[in-house]
Formats: structure tokens, sequence, C-alpha cells
């Protein structure tokens, strides 16, 4: 009769356990058509004074951005393009500590000041306990900052955070700032899932939408591995998501505008082949297709990607399948057929160039990317016009 009875209650808390995944699973499906993007569908535009921009690319400018006293770590910048009007033309984020992972790590911000053209002194702009506090829970660590400006002039940060657990774990803090030299504050954990909101990662840059709003590309990444768009409207308020293939071993998409309405993300293959994969939206988002070929091989590593127009495309990437020692920057008309322009680092084999950024201000592209886990590099390219 024990034995009996101890059966019983296994099979029925395993058919408990199972309904109540199934329960959450169906809950996150009727989550995501509820948020399902709306049926007009949107439109990408490109970096402001950029659709003239011709010629070939000519270094202008090359160094470190500056790091916080005593920060012997650093790791997946991103760059913020500022206004005409600002004082400074871009910003560039990272997250920097004494080691990834670890409990001092925060995020970090320096500008890049257009009358002095130098790099400001590094400033912490967010911590995870400060986060907590305002969130009423514990975060355990910091990474991967992601900035947008909204219609409004106002700063909005997606910050990976986690909990228990590794990356796999973590969810996206969304925080934003007001004014300038306000402090961030943090608004929420996007509301990407009934399990917990676990497992959505951020790391490249919002694609703009001629309605003011953007589009961010994430990743889901426990288990199983793909992208999603997120949709956020003028005012930063999220509305949507889609998921942006079927695929189970792509994450962190980064993505190109082809046309208003026809996009393609380029990912990160988690599988040994080690090849850039890609898909592709003609409808403003609203559904995605895989394309079949690889594109260049890839080590397993972030790429940035930046479209100043319909047929002309910029990827900063790392070459070679065996290695992210290389860094290179290389050009396209359609996104899937690439030329190697220049090479923007080379280190000895076993070091690392890697997670680039890129970004379009002052009539010049410039790139970021992360130097041995150690710093920020950056470089300035002006494209100069061809001699007749």
């Amino acid at each position: 009769m024990s034995r009996l009875s101890f059966s019983w209650l296994y099979r029925s808390a395993a058919r408990r356990c199972w309904a109540g995944l199934g329960l959450c699973l169906l809950l996150t499906a009727v989550e995501c058509w509820q948020r399902a993007p709306a049926s007009v569908a949107p439109q990408a535009v490109w970096p402001s004074g950029a659709q003239a921009a011709t010629g070939r690319l000519v270094l202008q400018a090359a160094g470190r951005v500056p790091m916080p006293v005593n920060t012997p770590a650093a790791h997946a910048s991103t760059l913020l393009a500022m206004p005409p009007d600002h004082p400074a033309a871009l910003q560039a984020y990272w997250f920097a500590g004494s080691r990834e992972s670890g409990p001092d790590v925060q995020i970090a911000m320096s500008r890049f000041d257009r009358a002095s053209q130098q790099w400001s002194p590094a400033a912490y702009v967010v911590n995870r306990q400060s986060a907590a506090d305002t969130l009423g829970f514990g975060l355990r660590r910091l990474g991967n900052p992601v900035a947008w400006r909204d219609a409004q002039g106002r700063t909005h940060l997606f910050v990976v955070a986690t909990g228990l657990g590794g990356w796999a774990a973590g969810r996206i803090l969304h925080l934003r700032q007001d004014a300038p030299h306000e402090p961030f504050q943090p608004l929420r954990v996007l509301p990407l899932s009934w399990v917990w909101n676990t497992s959505h990662l951020v790391r490249a840059m919002p694609l703009p939408l001629a309605d003011g709003g953007m589009v961010l590309p994430v990743y889901f990444e426990i288990g199983v591995k793909y992208p999603v768009a997120l949709r956020f409207d003028a005012a930063g308020e999220f509305r949507g998501m889609t998921r942006m293939s079927q695929r189970r071993d792509l994450l962190q998409p980064t993505l190109l505008a082809r046309s208003e309405t026809e996009w393609l993300a380029l990912l990160r293959d988690n599988r040994a082949d080690r090849k850039l994969r890609a898909v592709l939206t003609h409808d403003g988002g609203r559904s995605w297709l895989d394309l079949p070929d690889p594109g260049p091989a890839n080590p397993d590593a972030a790429v940035a990607g930046l479209a100043l127009r319909s047929d002309l495309m910029f990827l900063a990437h790392n070459p070679r399948a065996e290695s992210r020692a290389q860094l290179v920057l290389s050009q396209s008309r359609d996104g899937l057929e690439w030329t190697v322009l220049e090479t923007l680092a080379q280190a000895a084999p076993g070091r690392e160039m890697s997670y680039p950024s890129m970004a379009w201000a002052d009539d010049s592209l410039w790139v970021s990317y992360t130097e041995q886990r150690q710093a920020i590099a950056w470089q300035r390219f002006m494209l100069v016009p061809l001699a007749r």
C-alpha cells in the first residue's frame, strides 16, 4: 500500500509539473500574440546625413576609451550617436570591473566631446545594488549595455542582469535617463516571458524607425538559442515581440535595413561549422525567413552591422573561424556578400579583439570593440570622395 501510494504521488506530481510547464508555455504564446506589432509594417530609417555618403574609408583617429580608475576588465561596448546640437558626438557604454561576472561590475560611460575632440573621463552610470533597491529584488551581475535615444531626447539603456544562474539565465533590465547628467532610473525587467522573464539577453544596436520608435534585436539562450525582435514606440514603451527564426542555435542578431521594410539580421551560430547565418523580413518584422546559405566564417562571436543606406552596409567582425584574434571591417551592397576593407585589430594567437559596435556621427563611421577583455578600443573613419 505504501509503495502504491508513493508511486501514485510521484505520477501525480509529475503530471502537475508537466501541466504547469505547459500552462507557462501556453501563456507565453498568448502573451506574444497579444503583443504582436500592429498590422501596418513599421519603416526603418538610415542614419541622418549618411544617405549621401560615398567614397573610400580613411582612418582619422584611434585609441582607447578612458577606463574608470583601478578597473582592470572591460567588455561589450555600445556606441550611441548624439544629435548635431549636442556637445558630444557620441557616447560609449560598456561593463567594467575587476573581472567579467564579478560582483563589482558596473556599467561605465564616456562621451566624445565635439569641442575638444577627446573622450571624457569614464564614469559609472549603473550598478547592481542601486538598481536592485529600486526594483525590489537582487541582481547578481550586469553586462551587455545597449543604448537608444527616444523621440523626446531621453536615453534608454537595456542591460543584461542576472540573478541565480549564469548569463543564459539573464533578463533584460530597462533603464532611462530623462535629462543629461541625471541618473539612470531602472524602469523594469522587460516582460518577455511568463517563466520569470529569464534567458532573454541583448547585445546589438537597435534599428531606428520612421515613427520615432525602434526595433531591438535580442535573443533567447537557455537550452535552445533563437533571435527575437522587440518593438518600442517613440516614447520608449514596449509594444511587441516576434521570434525571428525557428532554428535553435542562433543568437546575438544584428539588424541591417535593405529598404524601409526589408531588413536582414546577421547572427552568431552556436554550432560547430562556425559561420554567420542570416534571416530576412520583407514586411517590417511581422514575419521572418531563414536564409539557407551560410555567411562569412565566424568564431562563435558577436558582430556589429550598420547600414548607411540601402546599398551601403558595414560589418565589424572576426573573420576567422578558429580565433577572435583578428577583427576586420567589411563592406556590402546587399548584406550577404562582404568584402574586407580594413583590419581593425590584429593580436597574437590566443588573444581577443571582439564584440564590436558601430555608429554614424559627424560624417564619420565609428567603431568600438573589446581589447583582450581589458579595455575598449575605438577607431574613426571618414568617407573621402574618390578622385576623378
